[in-house]
């Protein structure tokens, strides 16, 4: 079922989410099932799963170091699949620019639709560690607008390299990213929020956040998508703080900021323990002042542990 099909037959009533990474290459799933499973009873309609893009690794040979590329965290489209088919529940794919050209882009797509995936979230992707702003992949997109465009064409049967359109269409519903406190290469939150309504335009049909900590700035975003014209569901994407050190990461590489009444209670902390019960304080607060607002989904990024996300949900659904 499609991530805007759950959210009607809720009828209201807020749903959870999470979103996953997949292993590191070489692991076993049966750790990501072990992070999962305390999560199912808070009955998730769907679960993210996330791309990594390529990076580069260096290998020693004849004395030299020889660079080579490689995905630390590969095989999104079979953790969807497997899951799927281990709780019987929808998966989202997380489709990247950064790191994938259109062909490989239209397999992946194609893979998805013959295993019964019907949701893709479609992103630009992250600039690789060495550099410093974003850089298509040869034969890539620049945009996520442009992937989503791609998206809507093989709905409409229309792929890279047919001469005419073919009966065989996909369905799949798409999901982007917005940003309450602007992306961090906009020049501004106005232009920023044009970006988003182009990736509705082109034919997004939901919209997840970057994760905030401050509430009004996610009212706000949704205040303003609306005057924009912006009438797709839009999920608050949420993130407990877990460690202290999270106080100067965060920051640094999403580009938000953190209420001082937050960074006051985290530094008091001790030990992580502390850090960590915080963490889940403020993101119970959080999450039941968005369900009042009426936040359709309440979208956990679990970053691959889950005892914490657990302990809000039960206080929260």
């Amino acid at each position: 079922m499609k991530v805007t099909e759950h959210i009607e037959k809720a009828n209201g009533k807020t749903l959870f989410s999470f979103e996953i990474i997949p292993p590191k290459k070489g692991k076993n799933i049966q750790e990501l099932y072990d992070n999962i499973d305390p999560l199912m009873e808070f009955k998730p309609p769907f679960i993210d799963v996330t791309t990594s893009r390529e990076e580069y690794v260096y290998l020693e040979k004849d004395g030299l170091l020889d660079r080579h590329i490689t995905r630390m965290r590969p095989g999104t489209v079979g953790i969807c699949a497997a899951i799927k088919h281990k709780y019987n529940v929808d998966t989202v794919p997380h489709v990247l620019c950064g790191g994938f050209s259109k062909e490989e882009t239209e397999y992946l797509l194609v893979d998805c639709h013959y295993l019964g995936i019907e949701n893709v979230m479609a992103l630009r992707g992250d600039a690789m560690s060495h550099q410093k702003y974003f850089e298509p992949s040869k034969g890539g997109h620049n945009y996520a607008c442009e992937l989503v465009r791609q998206i809507r064409g093989i709905n409409n049967g229309k792929y890279l390299h047919d001469v005419v359109e073919v009966d065989h269409k996909s369905d799949f519903c798409v999901g982007v990213a917005g940003y309450p406190e602007k992306h961090l290469e906009a020049p501004s939150l106005k232009t920023d929020m044009k970006r988003l309504k182009e990736k509705v335009e082109e034919g997004a049909d939901y919209i997840v956040t970057q994760m905030f900590f401050d509430n009004s700035k996610f009212f706000k975003f949704v205040e303003d998508a609306r005057e924009a014209g912006i009438s797709v569901p839009i999920i608050p994407g949420i993130k407990p703080i877990a460690v202290k050190r999270h106080l100067q990461i965060l920051p640094q590489v999403f580009k938000i900021d953190l209420p001082e009444e937050l960074i006051f209670e985290v530094e008091k902390c001790k030990s992580n323990a502390e850090v960590r019960q915080v963490g889940v304080e403020w993101c119970i607060q959080q999450s039941k002042e968005l369900m009042e607002f009426g936040a359709p989904v309440l979208h956990y990024y679990s970053m691959g542990k889950s005892s914490n996300i657990q302990k809000i949900a039960k206080e929260v659904f």
